[in-house]
């Protein structure tokens, strides 16, 4: 913020970058308001992206903009899988030391695993 209020440093306001997250969620609510796995799955326009453990140490794999967050083993893998409508891309993604964050740009995503099974979030055994 430069000081004046509500106005980024870029010259745009607070009130387009709240928009920018609030017209994809608006937009890709799903009509019964089923926010379930199955839920999100019926919504259609499925896009994944594959995220693979190749390392030797648990990943963190944090979803995006739910908060969630889904441990991978060493060699598992996931399927991320964003669903309805969005602007531009159907991801973004950060890589950090030992975690990656997957945001699903219209606000629906599943994470599954390798046979379409939905993968349990948080940290397993």
């Amino acid at each position: 913020m430069d000081g004046r209020d509500g106005e980024a440093q870029d010259g745009t306001s607070r009130g387009a970058g709240v928009e920018r997250l609030m017209e994809p969620l608006r937009t890709n609510v799903p009509p019964d308001r089923d926010i379930s796995f199955e839920g999100i799955r019926r919504m259609g326009s499925p896009v994944p992206l594959l995220v693979k453990n190749d390392g030797g140490d648990l990943l963190q794999l944090w979803l995006e903009p739910v908060g969630q967050d889904y441990w991978l083993s060493p060699g598992e893998s996931v399927y991320v899988t964003s669903y309805g409508m969005w602007n531009r891309l159907p991801f973004e993604i950060v890589h950090e030391a030992d975690c990656i964050t997957v945001w699903a740009t219209s606000w629906f995503a599943t994470v599954s695993d390798m046979n379409g099974d939905e993968f349990p979030p948080g940290r397993r055994g």
